[in-house]
């Protein structure tokens, strides 16, 4: 088994895939970039703070952090020896993961205060949207909203479904439409929650690695705890592909797959650490 890792390792098609899926990842900061700054000028029309920029584009900040973090990992796993990750080295690579902690810290806050954003809704005794059309922005989903027109008002007309306002904002969206949008406020949530455990099962990997840390515990239940919250981030790429957007659910596809080849990284590793001994 262990050959054939090596065997796919050594290739230079496997490494190409590799850098593709990073290049593809680092795009989707840009495809963020566009949509949060679309979102933005109606969620925070009445302008925003320094400290807003968290919430108005935590996608994209979270994205770009995560990026960053992959490439720091690529390098650790497997572009460096072990013997060249000391000095200055060591101290860049941990000063800029310590810099990509706090933004990804951060923009979890920043998927959190969307979920008190989308929760804020209220029912509305708004009957028709083509009255109030040329004053309101409709809601479709989570960071998507369109100005209503005499054209398009029709459009959001919901049989049985009552509308729901947040009037400061003059925003406006039907029952169904609230629910998932809800519902893909709080599987961000949970999504950046889960990363963050991913990254930081990674990181004890990666001191084990080094000699940093020994943990028996963790050497026997490691792909356990692995595999339940790769579950749950898979669960959230399903549930993206169905109810959220392509740009999210290809977002979460690429990941999957990038941390995936992190881990194959680290099995290598552990393989050569093995055969060394």
């Amino acid at each position: 088994m262990i050959s054939i890792f090596k065997k796919h390792f050594d290739s230079w098609g496997y490494q190409a895939f590799k850098y593709i899926i990073y290049a593809l990842l680092a795009y989707n900061v840009v495809l963020f970039f566009e949509e949060e700054s679309l979102a933005s000028a109606v969620t925070f029309a009445n302008g925003f703070s320094l400290t807003d920029i968290i919430a108005a584009f935590s996608a994209t900040i979270d994205t770009a952090a995560w990026v960053l973090l992959l490439l720091l990992f690529e390098l650790e796993t497997y572009t460096l020896d072990d013997d060249k990750i000391t000095g200055w080295t060591k101290r860049a690579m941990h000063g800029i993961r310590v810099f990509c902690y706090f933004f990804i810290v951060y923009a979890v806050y920043g998927y959190i205060t969307k979920i008190g954003l989308v929760l804020n809704f209220s029912e509305s005794t708004i009957t028709d949207l083509c009255a109030v059309a040329s004053d309101w922005r409709y809601m479709e989903g989570l960071n998507e909203y369109v100005q209503l027109s005499q054209s398009n008002c029709a459009t959001y007309l919901a049989n049985g479904a009552s509308f729901y306002t947040y009037d400061s904002l003059n925003v406006i969206t039907n029952s169904d439409d609230l629910f998932t949008t809800q519902a893909l406020a709080w599987v961000d949530a949970i999504n950046a929650v889960a990363w963050l455990l991913v990254v930081l099962m990674l990181e004890f990997d990666v001191r084990v690695q080094l000699g940093k840390y020994t943990s028996v515990f963790w050497e026997n239940n490691s792909h356990i705890i692995k595999s339940i919250v790769y579950l749950i981030l898979l669960a959230a790429s399903i549930f993206w592909g169905f109810e959220g957007s392509f740009v999210d659910f290809w977002d979460s596809f690429l990941w999957l797959v990038a941390f995936f080849l992190i881990e194959m990284n680290v099995f290598e590793w552990q393989a050569e650490t093995e055969q060394a001994k």
